[in-house]
Order: C-alpha cells, then sequence, then structure tokens
C-alpha cells in the first residue's frame, strides 16, 4: 500500500509528541529528585516490540527498548490483555540494558486487538544491591547489584498487584520514592496508551497499524540514503579505557564499520574480553549505543526507530565485554562502555565522511553520596551530577563546557545547585566552568568544571572516577584533548584523601573537590580567530598564557587588548 507522505509524517509526529507528553507527566508526578535531571525515556513501540518513537529522554535507554518489549512478549505472549502492565529490568532474562533501569510496559490495545505498547524506562534511586544507589564499585557479578526481575505482570486488570509491589518495595532503601516513582511510570504509560488508542481510533485500525509500519520502513529508506553516501569501505576506530574497576589496566574498544553500498556493518571483534567489574554492557544496551553513535553522526533530521538501523547489522562475540556470559556486572554499562563505543564509532565513521567529524567529550567522574537526612530521618541518596564533564567540538561549533553522559547526547537535565541544597545536606561551594580545561582547537573543546561542596553528613560514597588519570576528550585534526579529571576529599581535620579510581567508602562529612574531564578541541589550533581567544580569555575559560601557548594569541597583561604585529609574527613562525 503506498502511503501519503503528509499522513505519514502526520503519524511519526504524532507518536513522538505522546512520547513527549509521557515525559511531561513523568516530571511532574514522579517522587525522586534524580528524575529532576530526567534520568528517564518514554517510548513507544509496535505490537512486535519494534521501537516506533523514541522522542522523549535519553537514547541510550529508548535505542533498546524494542528488546525490553519483546522479552515480555516472549514470557507472557497472548497471555496479555487490556488493562495489564509489565515490568522488567534483567538484562540476561528479559532484555533490559542494566539493573536500575527499570521498564513499565503497557499494552495498548484496539477493538480487541493488541496495537502498540506505551513504555517509561526510569532510573530507580536504589533499588537493594551492595551499595546504597545500586552502583557498587566491589561488583564482580549481577547479584551484587541489586534486585533482578524478568518481565512481570505489575498490574492487572487495572489494579496493582499487591504481593509484587510489596517485594519491589521491601528491596529498596527509599521505599517511598520507589513506590511514589512507580506509580509515576504506570500514569505516565497510561496517558500515552490512551493517546496512541486515540490516533488509531482517528485512521482507523487497519490503516494504524499499516502506517506504524510505513513509519519504520521510511526511515530504514532514509538510513539506506546516508549510508550509500559514505564511500564503500572498511574502517576502525579504538577507543581504550583504563580501569576494569580494580586496577588499572586497559581495555580495549575495537570496532570496526564496512560500508557496503546502503548496509553497515559493525563488528566489535577484538575487543577486550568481559571484565571483572561492573562495566560490561548487555547486548540489548550495546546494540542501543551503536544506535546512538551512528544516529548521532548523520542527518540529524533522520526518523529515529527502529526502521532507522534495519540497514546495520551488529557483531558482538559472545564474552566480550559488550555481549557478556553472565553473570557478568553490568550496573555502568550505560555510560562508560556506551561513552567508548560510540566515540570509537565516530572516529571510525570520521574517516569515510570528515566533514562530520567530532572530537571527544570528556568522561564523567561523578561520586554517589548516601546516607541519612538530619531533618527527617530518611535514607536520602544524592547524584553530584553538577560534576559532569566537558563536550568535543564539532567543526563549526566549540563543544559544550559542561553536559551530561555522552550516551545521553546531552538527554540530562543539570540540577540548579539551590534546589539540591534544599533536598539534601549538601552545601556547594564552586561550580564554575574550568579555565583551560578544554582541548585547543580552531573549534574549542568544552571545559568541564570545578565542582566544589560540602556534604554535612556522615555516610557511605560510591566514587567512580572513570575520567581520572588519563584524558578522554580526544582532539581531532589538529585539536589537542581535554584535560583529565581529579577528584579529592577533605576530611574535617583538613587532611586530603585521594579515593580509588572504583571504590566504596564510609566517610565522616567531607568537602569534595572535583575537576571534571574537559572536551576535545576540532582543527589547527592557530586557525582560531584572534578575537574568539580574546573573549575566550575575558570570559575566564582560557588564561592568557594559554591563549600565547596554544594558540599564539598575545593579549595584554588586562587580557583586554590583542597585539596583532606580536601575534601575527607568533603564528606565522611556530
Amino acid at each position: 500500500m503506498a502511503h501519503d507522505p503528509v499522513t505519514l509524517a502526520l503519524v511519526q509526529n504524532r507518536l513522538d509528541h505522546i512520547s513527549q507528553q509521557m515525559g511531561w507527566v513523568m516530571i511532574r508526578t514522579a517522587r525522586s529528585p534524580i528524575f529532576q535531571s530526567h534520568d528517564f525515556s518514554c517510548f513507544v513501540t509496535g505490537a512486535e516490540g519494534q521501537l516506533v518513537s523514541q522522542a522523549d529522554g535519553c537514547p541510550i535507554h529508548t535505542g533498546s527498548g524494542g528488546f525490553a518489549v519483546r522479552g515480555i512478549l516472549k514470557t507472557f505472549g497472548g497471555a496479555i490483555v487490556h488493562d495489564d502492565a509489565f515490568l522488567v529490568n534483567d538484562p540476561y532474562l528479559g532484555g533490559g540494558n542494566h539493573l536500575p533501569d527499570w521498564v513499565i510496559a503497557r499494552p495498548v490495545f484496539v477493538d480487541g486487538t493488541l496495537v502498540a505498547f506505551t513504555c517509561n524506562r526510569a532510573h530507580q534511586s536504589d533499588i537493594g544491591g551492595g551499595a546504597a544507589g545500586t552502583y557498587n564499585p566491589r561488583a564482580t557479578e549481577i547479584f551484587h547489584e541489586g534486585l533482578r526481575l524478568p518481565p512481570v505482570r505489575v498490574v492487572r486488570n487495572g489494579e496493582i498487584d499487591p504481593s509484587i509491589w510489596s517485594i519491589l518495595l521491601a528491596n529498596s532503601r527509599t521505599p517511598d520514592l520507589l513506590d511514589g516513582d512507580l506509580r509515576a511510570m504506570l500514569g505516565s504509560t497510561q496517558i500515552g496508551a490512551e493517546r496512541v488508542a486515540q490516533l488509531f481510533g482517528e485512521l482507523g485500525l487497519a490503516q494504524g497499524m499499516d502506517y506504524v509500519g510505513g513509519i519504520q520502513d521510511h526511515a530504514e529508506r532514509r538510513m539506506r540514503a546516508e549510508i550509500a553516501a559514505l564511500p564503500d569501505g572498511v574502517y576502525v576506530g579504538e577507543e581504550v579505557a583504563n580501569s576494569d574497576c580494580f586496577e588499572r589496566q586497559e581495555i580495549l574498544y575495537r570496532v570496526t564499520i564496512t560500508v557496503a553500498g546502503d548496509q553497515l556493518t559493525v563488528d566489535f571483534t577484538g575487543t577486550a574480553a568481559q571484565m571483572k567489574g561492573f562495566k560490561n554492557s548487555s547486548i540489548a544496551n550495546t546494540h542501543s549505543m551503536v544506535y546512538v553513535g551512528i544516529g548521532s553522526f548523520f542527518d540529524p533530521d533522520l526518523p529515529r526507530n527502529e526502521g532507522t538501523f534495519r540497514p546495520v547489522r551488529i557483531i558482538a562475540p559472545y564474552g566480550c565485554t559488550l555481549n557478556p556470559k553472565p553473570p557478568a556486572a553490568t550496573t555502568f554499562a550505560t555510560a562508560f562502555p556506551a561513552h567508548d563505543v560510540i566515540q570509537a564509532i565516530w572516529k571510525a565513521l570520521a574517516q569515510a565522511a570528515p566533514g562530520k567529524a567530532v572530537a571527544g567529550w570528556g568522561k564523567a567522574i561523578i561520586p554517589i553520596s548516601s546516607g541519612l537526612d538530619p531533618a527527617s530521618g530518611a535514607r536520602y541518596v544524592l547524584y553530584h551530577w553538577n560534576g559532569l564533564s566537558g563536550g568535543g567540538a564539532v567543526i563549526g561549533r566549540d563543544g559544550l563546557n559542561q553536559i551530561a553522559h555522552l550516551s545521553t547526547l546531552g538527554g540530562f537535565t543539570l540540577p540548579n545547585v539551590e534546589t539540591w541544597e534544599q533536598l539534601y545536606p549538601v552545601l556547594v561551594h564552586r561550580h564554575e566552568f574550568n579555565q583551560d580545561g578544554g582541548g585547543a582547537g580552531e573549534w574549542r573543546g568544552g571545559t568541564g568544571v570545578v565542582y566544589e561542596a560540602d556534604v554535612q553528613t556522615a555516610g557511605e560514597y560510591s566514587f567512580r572516577g572513570e575520567g581520572l588519570f588519563d584524558p578522554s576528550g580526544f582532539g581531532f585534526a589538529g585539536g589537542k584533548p581535554g584535560v583529565a579529571g581529579e577528584l579529592s576529599v577533605r576530611m574535617p581535620d583538613g587532611a586530603v584523601f585521594e579515593p580509588p579510581q572504583y571504590s566504596l567508602n564510609q566517610l565522616p562529612p567531607v568537602r569534595l573537590h572535583l575537576v571534571s574531564p574537559g572536551g576535545g578541541g576540532l582543527g589547527d589550533p592557530y586557525r582560531r580567530a584572534v578575537e574568539a581567544v580574546r573573549l575566550d580569555v575575558r570570559d575566564g575559560v582560557v588564561s592568557r598564557e594559554a591563549a600565547r601557548a596554544h594558540y599564539g594569541v598575545v593579549l595584554s597583561e588586562d587580557g583586554d587588548t590583542v597585539d596583532m604585529p606580536a601575534t601575527a609574527h607568533l603564528r606565522s613562525t611556530t
């Protein structure tokens, strides 16, 4: 059947708007402060679990959404009925990405026919396990990481199953938050289901089903055209992590991308074997990170549904860190293996299309604090999101000075410092851009930040220092890398404690000092506009000394005036 292009566009946009509506409901009704940072994502799949809209949230969450729904279908099959809702998180038993991200999936029926699922994947504040907040640096297997949930039915005939619900709450250190957040997730998917049913009511059942398939076919055609524009060939990209969470060692991520006509093969043969620590990636998450890497490289107007990636074949050898054998630990899969894989893909594809090149983003080093709030006596779990890193430059634009994990593509919203101080026993002293943190280039890398805060209660700290020691935001085409991160803790007696890169510690009230990694620069720094360098110095993100050393720009002592003859001479002779 031929599809009317206007109707096709309207159906896709309508589904995308439904995803966004679910997100708005979640923000307004969820209980955990973590969701103020939008650590959740809403999406819609077709009746067979194929992703048709991921317009809301973080792409690392939604790209693997189809795996979770297909896990539910495999478990329940024809036993799925109207007014059900399902929950899943397990990466080995249910198509999950990692345990903290729980998926609520609600089936949508029209005239007795299953037509879609409306879904919300949200990172829970705490799901048990060996560390508050779930990120357990000591984990060596999934049993150390929290409650495992193969697909379960949490709502039957429109009513929450109290026996299942009590098990969920009993396995969280913050049950009041979990209870409110899960109800918000159920509410958001209910609103989504009503909107999808309304859309099908307007189109008619047969035409609605046909157009859901049509938008995926259209996405496939668009993606094939993008791939066909690349020169055929074999392109290799590599990234290296510097720790297995227990000791310094190189963890290699190697991707070989083969372009053949309008198809891509993404092969991870040569990638390191699964590691001891909790940075292995489930196969569902690995697919999602590939989708993020490829989708973000091409035309930003590309549709973002499962049809987009039909021309992409993924090979991840069983037993490597991107397709581990159970019971390997996987909690950090969505952040740092994803970061490395996305950047390796960018490096490979930049060989085929240099005009789309992207410099590297800095890796985050944010710790988690947990303890008892002295005002309420309740357990709190505080993610120090304010310490996130700088982004990499692209052709024509500097890197963002601070942005969330690469795998979110900026889908997080950084918390307001004053709000955080109201919600948690924390006092923030500094949250400012890091001078000379971004890699020099014709387009400068993002600076990263200096973050300094007093945590005013004793408690447990999960340190996750992926961006320490080595620069992680690589430079490209003559650009320089961003600086590596720094992390220290000042104790009450004034002594300075430098925690291991990955560790779990009980500490008294302390002051955290964090310098987040910077993003990489792109292009020859001496080609950067002199006025842009002067403004960077004026704004405090580049020092006068770095302007001369890295950019060949000589400034007056007050940094306000460019010595043009000296600058021209320096740039011409260096």
